[in-house]
């Protein structure tokens, strides 16, 4: 199976989009030097917008969709993704925080995150993370054409299945261009050689959520913010990843993941 022509980037589009890719990079350099211990949520929110508009002169891309009023998302220990920004919630020492950040520039997005260790974290909670890592390059090491989107799931399911973690199946990755989420849907779950087949030019995020214990989550009263059922920790990582005529391309790689390129698959 084929995607539709409107799934795959034209060449032009594709050299958009690494611009984005690479801006929205940037502002996970940025972060990487600040010390998050004892800042709020909202502080962190703040300090990235301006980044984005003012230093990037770029557009934070989550804000206003789909009625979000903030430029990411900031999902504490348990919290599993869509943490809203507080300015009474504070990052403590010991904590893993997921920040969930989208940039357009020049009408093309990129979407990113990474889970944070703050300060003196625990071993177990250091573990779930890097095997959260570890399963979102398993994922991306099955990328190139004619490889099928199941593949894609097996590899991360299976890394952290063999690690004693379980995979969230409500949220996955998804297509990306003009719009922040297109086709196709990229599950984090799946069975080798089903789904799309990919095709050199398609666009799309991966983003594994792994949790310490049960898969099962729910949604709190906000509406957002997505916890686990047993509130066990849960630590996620994404990049946005083209498809080219001999593999992957990570178009939001920071200069901190080549070690991680080739390790991936």
């Amino acid at each position: 199976m084929w995607p539709p022509s409107d799934m795959v980037k034209t060449p032009d589009e594709l050299a958009l989009m690494r611009v984005s890719g690479k801006l929205l990079a940037s502002v996970f350099e940025m972060l990487d030097g600040l010390d998050l211990t004892g800042m709020s949520t909202m502080q962190v929110n703040d300090l990235v917008d301006r980044f984005i508009s003012v230093d990037l002169a770029a557009r934070p891309a989550s804000k206003g969709q789909y009625g979000f009023k903030y430029v990411l998302n900031c999902s504490i220990n348990h919290v599993v993704c869509h943490g809203v920004p507080d300015p009474d919630e504070i990052i403590g020492d010991g904590d893993i925080i997921n920040l969930d950040i989208t940039l357009e520039k020049n009408g093309f997005i990129a979407d990113s995150s990474k889970t944070y260790l703050v300060g003196d974290v625990p071993p177990a909670a250091r573990r779930l993370a890097r095997v959260a890592q570890e399963a979102m390059w398993k994922g991306i090491g099955q990328v190139r054409p004619g490889a099928h989107l199941g593949d894609i799931g097996f590899a991360i399911e299976r890394h952290a299945k063999k690690n004693g973690y379980s995979v969230v199946r409500e949220y996955c990755g998804h297509g990306i261009g003009r719009e922040m989420h297109e086709e196709p849907q990229v599950l984090n779950y799946g069975r080798p050689g089903t789904g799309l087949k990919l095709r050199e030019g398609m666009v799309f995020t991966i983003e594994p959520m792994v949790n310490q214990g049960t898969r099962k989550v729910t949604t709190t009263s906000d509406g957002w913010t997505v916890v686990t059922n047993d509130r066990k920790l849960s630590a996620q990582f994404e990049h946005t990843v083209a498809v080219t005529g001999s593999g992957a391309e990570v178009l939001t790689l920071r200069r901190d993941e080549t070690v991680m390129l080739e390790r991936r698959g």
